[in-house]
Parts: structure tokens; sequence; C-alpha cells
């Protein structure tokens, strides 16, 4: 058993930094993005991309990596 805060799977669009080309929902922690949204800090999604959500995840595909990662981690607690 690890005593990491558990990671739920959220899907949080990117603000694009120039010499992006492609856009993607990454995944956060929900506490993270809940607090965000208040404070308007940045925070750190799982492939390791530090943005400030600010639009609508479901109009983009999913982070591959943020998807690997997050996929690791399920296995990982379920002892696979």
């Amino acid at each position: 058993m690890t005593s990491e805060t558990p990671t739920r799977e959220e899907r949080v669009d990117t603000t694009l930094d120039d010499g992006d080309h492609d856009r993607f929902a990454h995944f956060a922690r929900k506490a993270d993005i809940t607090e965000s949204a208040v404070t308007g800090r940045p925070v750190v999604a799982l492939c390791g991309k530090v943005w400030v959500p600010s639009r609508n995840p479901d109009r983009y595909q999913v982070c591959p990596a943020c998807k690997e990662v997050f996929d690791r981690r399920r296995a990982a607690e379920r002892g696979a």
C-alpha cells in the first residue's frame, strides 16, 4: 500500500503555449483542479504538463502520456 494521494481520472484541457500543435485533455487530481478553479494556480497533469484548466475537456482527445501513467497506476493499485 502506498501513501500517495489517490488520483481520479479527470479530463481537463490545456492552454497551449506557442509552438504547441496538439490539444489534449489531461489527467490531474480532482482536488488540484478544484483549487485551480478557485485560486487560478496552475495544476500538474500526470504527464508533467503544467497549466491552468480553462476549457471543456470533452472537446479534445485524451493525452496519451497521461493515459499511460494513469493505467499503470491503476494496474499497480490492483496488484497487476
